[in-house]
């Protein structure tokens, strides 16, 4: 019987854990190249923001002093189009290449097709905001 309860602990403390995790969606980075290689990522939205504590400091600081004049717009941008869940932003048709970015339930998709290859990348806008304003915290007052 307490060997039942362990397992039934352990299988309700995963099952919590995965559903945290993935709780804000998943970040996909789908890449289909001429060649016929094929690359897939696919990251879970709520570790991105956890993963910069965890980037050497001199790299995070290094991006935020890039990143710095355009904090404060991707912020606004990403807490705005959250209120757009459904929203064509661009859409480029060429003879032979094609650019869509769009909303789709709260992500941002970002597809580029061209022969021989494919790029479509989704990016929660909730975990753009939270990255966003993890960077704006750590940027020095200008």
């Amino acid at each position: 019987m307490l060997l039942a309860k362990l397992a039934l602990g352990f299988c309700g403390t995963i099952a919590v854990a995965g559903v945290y995790t993935f709780h804000e969606g998943v970040m996909r980075v789908d890449e289909d190249q001429a060649d016929g290689r094929h690359v897939h990522v696919w990251i879970p939205a709520a570790v991105v923001p956890l993963a910069l504590h965890v980037v050497p400091s001199r790299h995070i600081e290094h991006a935020v002093r890039q990143a710095r004049p355009w904090l404060p717009l991707l912020h606004a941008l990403t807490k705005e189009l959250q209120k757009y869940p459904e929203a064509e932003l661009v859409e480029v048709r060429d003879t032979n290449q094609h650019v869509s970015i769009r909303t789709h339930r709260g992500k941002l998709l970002i597809d580029v097709s061209e022969p021989g290859e494919t790029v479509h990348v989704s990016c929660p806008l909730v975990m753009m905001e939270d990255v966003s304003s993890a960077l704006e915290a750590k940027s020095p007052a200008a």
